[in-house]
């Protein structure tokens, strides 16, 4: 817990607050849980704007690929990138239920511009259901939160990290999720805040 404080501090350092990160749902998303992730973004990112925007934006059809039934990730990550573009906001975080995939990998939690204004949490797979066990908000929460800073790290020019507690080690299964934590290792946190002077 201190060494969490500790990080959280090095954020808190620098005053963030030229960064505005949109939360957009992508298609039907509980807003209970989208809000939570708007509380864990600004928690880690100390100072920055954090908003929800109350509409939505439609899953693209075009997205959906029928012989995976999965949800191409990029397809739906250039659209949120075009309404950051058209609105002026620094950080677009689309969440959406649908499951995603790129090209060589059997799925993905995520995928963001590296860097850039857009970045994508799918929350299908941070579900306790999908695994075949009971409904548990807490722990939906939990996971999305990793994904959602994770996600933002990466539009900040972070690649991934050999930590496996770092919020920006890259997550194979849900096993690697549920080991790292949100907030940056030493090395990744520098990073952030070095990045954050040039936002």
């Amino acid at each position: 817990m201190r060494l969490l404080r500790r990080r959280l501090g090095i954020l808190a350092s620098f005053k963030g607050e030229n960064m505005r990160i949109v939360v957009l749902r992508v298609g039907c998303v509980d807003l209970g849980v989208v809000r939570s992730i708007q509380v864990g973004l600004c928690e880690v990112f100390s100072d920055t704007i954090c908003e929800v925007f109350e509409q939505m934006m439609v899953v693209p059809r075009d997205a959906y690929n029928v012989a995976r039934g999965q949800f191409l990730s990029s397809s739906i990550l250039s659209r949120i990138w075009e309404y950051a573009r058209s609105s002026g906001i620094d950080r677009v975080l689309g969440v959406t239920d649908v499951d995603l995939y790129v090209p060589r990998l059997n799925f993905v939690f995520g995928e963001a511009e590296c860097p850039g204004r857009a970045a994508l949490i799918s929350l299908c797979r941070l579900r306790s259901e999908f695994y075949g066990d009971s409904s548990d908000s807490g722990l939906l929460v939990e996971r999305s939160v990793k994904e959602a800073v994770h996600e933002v790290g990466h539009t900040l020019g972070l690649g991934h990290c050999h930590d496996p507690l770092c919020v920006m080690f890259f997550s194979n299964n849900i096993d690697d999720t549920d080991r790292k934590r949100s907030v940056f290792c030493e090395k990744c946190c520098g990073l952030v805040v070095e990045c954050l002077k040039r936002v």
